[in-house]
């Protein structure tokens, strides 16, 4: 069942970021007069579809193979090959007939499209699943340093006012790729002015170790977000929301603490000091054989009662998701720097449709979905627009050449460099779906 639901999302996921995509091109190419003969989700690769229906000038329809979408453009010379649309002269319906600039908009439009669904999708998480933040302003008895804050030289106590010496508004941001792919971070400490440098590693040591061993606004706590009926931690008492804010008496330190301990106190029972409504209570669940309660948590710093948290209006939403999307997309063109330099290997970095999927996971939560589509869709702009023929942003350079040169690319040329970007990227894709089953199924 777990895959199933993993598969799902997956699908689900790409098919709304193609279809976007692919309309992107679609609503730009008949803006000007140019005709679309097939939109598809997924390849009829061979002929072979799903379903299809013909309106106007268009075949629409679904594909067998999930690797993708396409719309086929009278007169473009794309990944079809189709070279006998090209035998005759130019028709004013056709893509080749059009100006350079107009050529040029269709092409980003599919680009333009996933990042302004990028944007939709991160402003709108935040309004209604996360709903509110916490202002920095608000962390008026300094940060909690834990294990990886005190590596780099955070204490705590520590106010940090400034990320690259840039004021900042929310407490989350010093948890964003601003901070982990290096920074210097402005630290009031002792009524002094200090400045902490985070290496440009550090998303490693985040990866590896997770988030939450970093910075907070107070002690590490277990929120529970779901309970398995029938299991133990129902049978104690434990209601969705609680705080396990100690286990045996000791704070949590780490974000793996709760499920390490119950691994050694299988057919057991535990001690957790739960916070809730602001009352602490101790109750001792059962731990089953294979070392667990039934809760689904996440693990949160602690926020005191006295700090405001401030509630997303649509306006606020809107800017922090534009920001949101935006550093996302830098962060991934960082993480592209960091393959060419050697500082990062592609086989640790590149996520084929097993990794995706498995980054969905084998839960339904909808504010989890859109989360990680939402990065996809800002992933799927990147790396259209990277300067690769057969990608949109090889057809962008060739166009820009063109609109500066005020000569045109020769049919051969553009069909030669198809055919040489498609070998790239069946190259990548075959890499990509291998080392994911190297990762995921062999390893």
């Amino acid at each position: 069942m777990t895959g199933l639901i993993m598969a799902a999302q997956l699908i689900l996921g790409l098919s709304i970021l193609v279809a976007l995509h692919e309309l992107g091109h679609y609503l730009a190419a008949r803006a000007f007069g140019i005709r679309v003969e097939k939109f598809y989700l997924f390849f009829d690769a061979w002929g072979f579809k799903l379903f299809s229906f013909t309106k106007g000038d268009t075949e629409y329809g679904i594909g067998w193979l999930p690797l993708g979408g396409y719309v086929k453009i009278s007169g473009m010379i794309d990944e079809s090959l189709d070279k006998d649309q090209l035998a005759g002269p130019p028709q004013p319906y056709e893509f080749r007939a059009k100006p350079a600039w107009q050529r040029l908009i269709v092409m980003v439009a599919g680009v333009t499209m996933n990042v302004i669904l990028g944007i939709i999708i991160f402003s709108m998480t935040l309004l209604v699943y996360k709903k509110d933040y916490l202002p920095n302003s608000e962390v008026k008895n300094g940060i909690y340093a834990y294990k990886l804050g005190e590596q780099i030289g955070l204490q705590n106590g520590d106010k940090i006012t400034a990320i690259n010496g840039k004021s900042f508004e929310r407490f989350d941001d010093l948890l964003s790729s601003r901070v982990v792919f290096g920074a210097v971070l402005t630290v009031e400490r002792n009524g002094q002015s200090v400045e902490v440098t985070v290496p440009d590693n550090f998303y490693r040591t985040i990866a590896t170790e997770g988030r939450w061993n970093f910075i907070g606004t107070g002690p590490l706590v277990h929120e529970v977000k779901s309970i398995t009926a029938g299991e133990n931690a129902e049978k104690a008492g434990i209601q969705v929301g609680d705080k396990i804010i100690a286990i045996e008496g000791i704070p949590i330190n780490a974000n793996n603490e709760l499920p390490d301990k119950l691994a050694k106190m299988k057919s057991g029972s535990v001690n957790l000091t739960v916070r809730r409504e602001g009352k602490d209570i101790s109750v001792a669940p059962l731990v089953s054989d294979k070392g667990t309660i039934g809760i689904g948590y996440e693990t949160n710093s602690l926020v005191s009662d006295s700090y405001r948290m401030k509630e997303y209006t649509f306006g606020s939403a809107f800017a922090f998701g534009t920001s949101d999307a935006m550093e996302a997309l830098v962060s991934n063109i960082k993480g592209l720097k960091k393959i060419f330099s050697g500082d990062e290997k592609a086989t640790d970095a590149v996520q084929g449709p097993i990794g995706i999927a498995q980054i969905y996971g084998g839960t339904w939560d909808w504010a989890w979905f859109w989360r990680i589509t939402g990065l996809l869709s800002m992933v799927l702009a990147f790396m259209n627009i990277l300067p690769i023929p057969a990608l949109d942003g090889g057809h962008v350079i060739f166009l820009t050449i063109e609109a500066i040169t005020r000569r045109k690319f020769s049919d051969q040329f553009m069909e030669r460099s198809q055919i040489v970007g498609m070998v790239l990227l069946l190259a990548l894709m075959v890499f990509a779906v291998g080392n994911d089953i190297w990762k995921h199924l062999i390893n």
